[in-house]
């Protein structure tokens, strides 16, 4: 049975922008966003993350690290009963300095592919689904895989997600 999700965007979205985050001691979580991945789960939809990583072909950490931020970002949402489905990241890049990770990606933001990839491994109801992102590459990436973007700008997470979520609601009734 299908079911709606929320992509959720990683660095502006979830936690702070600081730069290049890898280490759990330097994440801080957006205000809410904890609360609002719960929402969202208690509200029956799927959730992901997808996030490019350009960190990784810069040179600025592995992939690895990336894989132990989001293991960590997931144990510390089950504390208060909330899960992501699934992370997806990009750590491709145009212009790297490591050459293996220099590449133009189907899966880099505002490219679809870490989304599309997404929607052939769940049963994605994608009318009724939403990427919350904090940049117009975001929302490009969406329309690009047929779903609705929607442009958060700061504030509190659970806030704006239970209002996107009750306005999306009301359209689909």
């Amino acid at each position: 049975m299908k079911r709606p999700a929320i992509f959720f965007d990683r660095d502006g979205v979830l936690n702070e922008d600081d730069g290049y985050v890898y280490e759990a001691s330097k994440l801080k979580w957006i205000d809410g966003a904890r609360e609002a991945v719960k929402a969202a789960n208690d509200a029956g939809y799927l959730v992901f993350v997808v996030t490019n990583q350009s960190g990784v072909a810069r040179g600025f950490f592995d992939e690895h690290h990336v894989q132990a931020l989001h293991a960590w970002m997931a144990a510390d949402l089950a504390r208060i009963g909330a899960r992501v489905d699934a992370f997806e990241y990009c750590p491709y890049h145009p212009d790297a300095v490591i050459e293996r990770y220099r590449q133009v990606s189907h899966r880099r933001k505002p490219a679809p592919g870490m989304i599309t990839d997404l929607l052939e491994r769940f049963p994605v109801d994608l009318a009724r689904s939403i990427l919350i992102g904090d940049k117009p590459t975001d929302l490009e990436a969406a329309r690009a895989a047929g779903l609705r973007g929607v442009l958060f700008s700061g504030g509190n997470l659970a806030q704006f997600v239970r209002s996107v979520l009750q306005r999306s609601n009301s359209i689909g009734s």
